[in-house]
């Protein structure tokens, strides 16, 4: 053979097997993103909400699809009282506003509905542990009445939805005032009874009494029924990836 087409083959040879290689090796990386997903166009990510454990959204040709583990939030369609449900009822959510990547792609539409079923509900228990409510979210429905599986459960320590502290801490002083008032009165009539001018003596004795009986009483009883009103937000948490189709903005 020619010296020069020798080495000209050669040369060719090895520039094939190079750029084999490369592309080998860009398959493998690119395989090793997401196997379940082949034929990712782009990585993005949502907003991520605290404590959320990741923001990754994968955009392929014809979905997007929002990994296992990221929040978004949700609000009631119509009121939840946890003593009037039951475990097997169905609830109603919609998303009030667009949801969409950092990067600007719509996720899910406005007005979007997610059907949840309860699977579970604690009652109130005695010193003070609030109703907890446990939700399946297994669907969403785009305006345009298509839909699709989904599962989800509320971002909560517990996975249930709850009366928060607040509202728990203000039971406890409502309950601490309440009685604290009884006793204060009830200090006031003995004091009245023997001396007109012993009124005070009476708040002093009263009050205090009365107080540390509400406190104890409101710490002791029942927690609180969890009551939600229609346009009340809740976070949720992927349990899967959800892979939704790709909706044009309006």
């Amino acid at each position: 053979m020619n010296p020069l087409k020798e080495s000209f083959v050669k040369k060719f040879s090895k520039k094939i097997v190079a750029v084999s290689m490369l592309m080998l090796m860009g398959t493998q990386a690119f395989a090793a993103v997401s196997p379940s997903y082949p034929y990712i166009l782009a990585e993005e990510h949502m907003f991520k909400e605290k404590k959320a454990t990741t923001d990754l959204v994968y955009i392929t040709k014809d979905n997007n699809i929002i990994t296992q583990g990221n929040v978004f939030q949700i609000a009631f369609d119509c009121k939840l009282w946890s003593e009037k449900a039951k475990a097997g009822e169905r609830v109603n959510f919609v998303a009030p506003e667009a949801i969409y990547t950092q990067e600007g792609t719509l996720l899910i539409p406005a007005n979007s509905k997610v059907v949840a079923t309860i699977i579970k509900i604690e009652k109130p228990k005695w010193f003070n542990k609030n109703a907890r409510v446990y939700l399946n979210f297994e669907c969403i429905v785009f305006p345009d009445g298509s839909a699709m599986a989904m599962s989800a459960k509320p971002f909560t320590k517990d996975g249930s939805l709850k009366e928060g502290p607040w509202m728990t801490a203000a039971k406890i002083a409502g309950s601490t005032v309440g009685l604290g008032a009884v006793g204060a009165g009830a200090g006031v009539g003995f004091a009245f009874i023997p001396n007109p001018a012993k009124l005070g003596t009476g708040f002093a004795i009263g009050i205090p009494v009365g107080c540390t009986v509400g406190l104890i009483t409101g710490l002791v009883t029942p927690g609180l029924k969890y009551h939600a009103k229609a346009g009340e937000t809740v976070k949720i948490i992927l349990c899967k990836d959800l892979c939704l189709k790709k909706v044009q903005a309006n």
